[in-house]
């Protein structure tokens, strides 16, 4: 085993702090919902929201570039924590992966990583681990990749010995019960049906697929009920014997790497060998890679992918060749390709690259491909789109590899490298685990994120294969539908396969000429050079001090006295009272943000690579401008917005072409089970329709409102009965379905707040252990602490399929978890209660870990109007007051007559609905009768209300949720000041 030991060195003096100080080692506890990319495509913002994020079509592909399978913590998916500066963390890295799974077993790997966590023989408890970790503040996580499985955790620095014992017994004596194989199967076939509407998984399957079929390449590395349940039993395959054997013989020590970050030195290092694939080169050597692949997606979005499977990319990391031309494909400055198709209209986004993933990259391939994303008028000229990609490769390798574009992107790099902020340690040691795998030790820190060497001989060997003759191009687009006859076996996606058209074929087989309006960038004038620190000016100061405030607004400032790095943040809301007075308004803010994020595309590209970052998010009551970089370059890239923002133009072409993608993002948002609960759940707020608005620049005209109002919605008082607004999921065929209920309290003040923290903290592990473990409804379940605009509450989602469960049957298994936890309330022992209080103190009062948490704290009060920036300090004083009885009486209120309850279920296609089987639904290709033609994409302006059986006869059904809303009260504004 290779081991790193990272001391955690706390405070600017580079004195550890003493072990048993208990008053500053943890994170605070935000909640914030996971954001996804369609929300940010259309600027939905969450009040308190803070995330950066991402647009639709760029995180759709970060999606794809994530591990195959992310064992998400119930706590930490639903919170990111702040300050994790003080938390103890620890991973292990198992040099061996799916890849290694055998023939007959598909998905063991995954499932390994699954049953290893349920209990060991010292510490029998299924969920004793997880207990142990939320009830110190801690987390934990694991993936399987291709040739790599990754396990981490963090906990409070006190308890971290006890924790690292017990997580250790996992790999030295796990229990591996046979009773609860059954049941974690269960989890392993959720996550696949989680997965399977995801269009990058689907991707990843079909091109899969393609390799040969001897290569490890060609499993199915998922695995789900019919490949660990249903077929051993068929073929008497002891799934137990197997598993126990899968990990006698590759969970050993001389495959393991670890990192473990707290205080204290040490190290210990010993030759780590692992399954060896690397004999099994070109996977992709086959006559199927080299067509055309038109696929059905599950999203409205029409994209080209063209990849070539390169010889494996690994040894060169010190070069890091495929970096250097995945920089230049998806530039998009001036002369790039992407520069071109915006001026057609024909694309919105390009990505370029290898992710380095075992799936990317891996000892028998690396991956190089090029994503776009096409508008309408792009899909109709696709063939031209590849022409433009293939002209740009050949003038790169015509020109060969560039000195001056390498030393640049090694500069900025550098840069970044050495002025990074800390990251959490749970994800550090997570990236470091696994650089010991890849790297010798000098660079196990480095090897990932610098570039090294500059060998132009190393780049031309990648750039030289990628040509047309050994390109894979595959095309997405809801025009398919119809037209695709074949199906991929485990996640069921249509597509089709041709020859490349004979015009194009030998166009580029021949010396095509190359496009003379492509060409290299130019030198970026947004790099730093500049890194000193600005003398101060003023006081240091705790909190943000108001500068101005004016008929325009008000302005506050905090100077970063604690992290001393050479980097501003720098945010402004600019409020207008026209946004929320309709549809119509709210579609038309939507298209403006586009339109201004697609003009300033271009200009603005050099500083984004260069790490000056910026964001603008269509927020819900105004224009949220973010940018953030090295100071020296920060105030270039803020002009060149504002200079943007003040000459807004939009082209009819552009116009048209944002107002058609604008439908797809709408949609893409609608067809997700967990997006359409969590828009019927906020229908529980009426919209306002007056804002004091300003600007604060001066080429920006603005004008003074005669009222202010807040920024806040109103929310409804809902009813003292139990509502149900039970919808049919908008994406058919899709069998995910999802359950809330959630517990309205009301306005209310910080200790409630706090209070109903500390209720969902308790909440968090019985209701993982009720309805995932135990009960196996679904992949996700978890509870929140909801805060609506000041109107606190609380919910529990299960996460789950209708081919497994009836909504209403969770629901019921949801309400006997409340009973459970209600009668464990009332049995709480006053030691588990002071546990889990100190535990929610030590999260709140530890330091942020790096300038951006310290700011987008700040920021959420700024925003949000309400500047308690001493939040924290009150919620622990207040934490520090509370005794057992209020928080046992504080759930029963809720629970007991009179509660206000509200039950959201988005329900899925499947047998346990009533809905035919998926085979009697008609095949791609089939002939339908004439005039029922209908996208399989469904109907997505109207929802379909369904009535509630008799499991829930007692619960009054909604069917028409403005009518609903219509009948009831609204709570007054209201913010949590005190």
């Amino acid at each position: 085993m290779r081991a790193l030991l990272i001391s955690d060195l706390s405070g600017l003096d580079g004195k550890a702090e003493d072990e048993d100080d208990e008053d500053s080692e943890d994170e605070d506890d935000e909640d914030s919902e996971e954001e996804e990319e369609e929300e940010e495509a259309v600027g939905e913002e969450e009040e308190g929201d803070s995330g950066e994020g991402t647009d639709e079509e760029s995180l759709e592909e970060g999606d794809s570039q994530d591990s195959d399978f992310e064992e998400l913590d119930e706590d930490n998916d639903r919170k990111k924590k702040k300050g994790s500066e003080k938390q103890s963390a620890a991973a292990l890295c198992i040099g061996v992966g799916s890849f290694s799974d055998p023939s007959d077993l598909p998905g063991l790997a995954h499932f390994l990583e699954h049953m290893v966590f349920m209990g060991s023989e010292k510490y029998p408890s299924e969920n004793g681990f997880d207990a142990f970790l939320k009830k110190h503040g801690g987390s934990d996580n694991a993936s399987t990749d291709c040739e790599r499985t990754i396990f981490q955790f963090d906990v409070q620095r006190k308890c971290f010995k006890e924790a690292l014992d017990r997580w250790a017994q996992f790999f030295i004596c796990p229990l591996m019960i046979e009773d609860a194989i059954d049941r974690e199967v269960e989890a392993v076939d959720s996550e696949y049906q989680l997965a399977k509407p995801s269009d990058s998984h689907r991707k990843e399957m079909l091109f899969g697929s393609l390799a040969k079929p001897d290569h490890p390449m060609s499993k199915f590395c998922w695995g789900n009920a019919q490949t660990l349940k249903t077929e051993p039993k068929e073929k008497n395959i002891n799934v137990y014997k197997r598993l126990r054997e899968f990990w006698k013989r590759y969970y050993s020590a001389h495959y393991m790497t670890l990192a473990v970050q707290s205080k204290g030195r040490n190290g210990l290092e010993k030759s780590s060998p692992k399954p060896d694939f690397s004999e099994q080169l070109s996977p992709f050597e086959t006559p199927a890679f080299n067509k055309l692949y038109r696929v059905v997606p599950v999203r409205k979005v029409h994209a080209l992918t063209i990849t070539w499977a390169l010889p494996p990319q690994e040894k060169h990391y010190r070069v890091k060749p495929l970096h250097y031309i995945a920089w230049l494909i998806g530039h998009e400055g001036t002369g790039s390709i992407l520069s071109m198709l915006r001026r057609k209209c024909w694309a919105l986004a390009l990505f370029g690259g290898n992710s380095e993933t075992g799936f990317d990259q891996n000892t028998t391939y690396s991956i190089f491909s090029i994503s776009i994303t096409l508008t309408d008028e792009g899909f109709q000229n696709f063939y031209e789109v590849a022409h433009l990609v293939f002209q740009y490769l050949k003038m790169l390798q015509t020109l060969g590899p560039q000195q001056r574009i390498y030393e640049e992107i090694q500069k900025i790099e550098a840069n970044e490298f050495h002025y990074q902020e800390q990251t959490d340690p749970i994800e550090y040691v997570e990236d470091i685990c696994e650089n010991m795998q890849l790297f010798p030790k000098e660079d196990f820190l480095t090897g990932d994120q610098l570039m090294f060497d500059f060998k132009p001989e190393v780049i031309s060997a990648a750039l030289n294969l990628l040509t047309p003759e050994k390109a894979n191009l595959l095309l997405l687009s809801p025009e398919h539908e119809g037209q695709c006859s074949l199906r991929e076996k485990w996640f069921g996606t249509q597509y089709s396969v041709e020859d490349i058209q004979q015009h194009w074929r030998e166009l580029w087989a021949g010396d095509f000429d190359l496009n003379p309006s492509l060409h290299l960038p130019a030198e970026n004038k947004f790099i730093a050079t500049d890194f000193a620190l600005k003398t101060s000016d003023c006081p240091d100061t705790e909190y943000p001090v108001r500068i101005m405030n004016n008929d325009r607004g008000c302005l506050w400032y905090k100077k970063d006295n604690k992290f001393k790095i050479p980097k501003a943040y720098v945010r402004f809301h600019l409020i207008s009272p026209v946004v929320q007075k309709s549809p119509k308004n709210l579609v038309l803010f939507d298209l403006f943000v586009n339109i201004l994020v697609h003009n300033l595309a271009e200009p603005a590209y050099e500083a984004d690579v260069a790490q000056l970052e910026y964001k603008l998010v269509a927020g819900e009551h105004g224009l949220v401008i973010k940018v953030k970089g090295f100071n020296h370059k920060l105030p270039l890239l803020f002009n060149l917005i504002v200079d943007y923002l003040a000459d807004f133009s939009a082209a009819p072409d552009v116009f048209s072409m944002f107002a058609e993608q604008l439908k797809k993002t709408y949609f893409n948002i609608l067809i997700k089970p967990e997006k359409l609960g969590k828009l019927a759940t906020s229908y529980t707020s009426t919209l306002i329709n007056s804002f004091f608005s300003f600007p604060t620049f001066s080429k920006l005209q603005f004008k003074k409102l005669s009222v202010e109002v807040p920024v806040l919605f109103r929310v409804v008082e809902l009813p003292q009965k139990h509502h149900l607004c039970k919808v049919k999921s908008l994406n058919k065929g899709d069998a995910n379905s999802e359950v809330t209920v959630y517990y309205q309290s009301g306005p209310k003040n910080l200790r409630e707040h706090t209070l109903m923290e500390l209720l969902v903290m308790h909440m968090e592990e019985p209701c993982f252990d009720f309805l995932r473990t135990k009960e196996t409804l679904g992949y996700h379940v978890y509870p929140t602490c909801r805060n609506t605009s000041g109107v606190l509450g609380f919910s529990v989602t299960v996460e789950t399929q209708a081919t497994k469960f009836n909504t209403e049957l969770v629901e019921t298994k949801i309400e006997e978890f409340l009973v459970s936890f209600g009668e464990k309330m009332n049995s709480l022992s006053d030691e588990a209660f002071k546990t889990q209080v100190t535990a929610l103190v030590k999260l709140k009062g530890c330091e942020d870990t790096h300038l951006g948490e310290e700011v987008d704290r700040n920021w959420t009060e700024v925003v949000t109007q309400q500047y308690v920036f001493d939040r924290l300090s009150r919620e622990i004083d207040a934490l520090k007051l509370m005794t057992k009885a209020e928080l046992v009486n504080w759930f029963m209120e809720h629970r007991g007559e009179g509660n206000r309850k509200l039950s959201v279920h988005v329900v899925g296609y499947g047998v346990e609905e009533n809905d035919p089987p998926s085979e009697e639904q008609p095949a791609a290709g089939e002939e339908e009768e004439e005039g029922s033609k209908m996208s399989l994409y469904g109907e997505v302006s109207k929802l379909t209300f369904l009535p509630a059986s008799t499991l829930l006869a007692s619960a009054t059904t909604i069917t028409d949720i403005r009518a609903f809303i219509s009948t009831l009260n609204l709570y007054p504004y209201h913010k949590i000041l005190k």
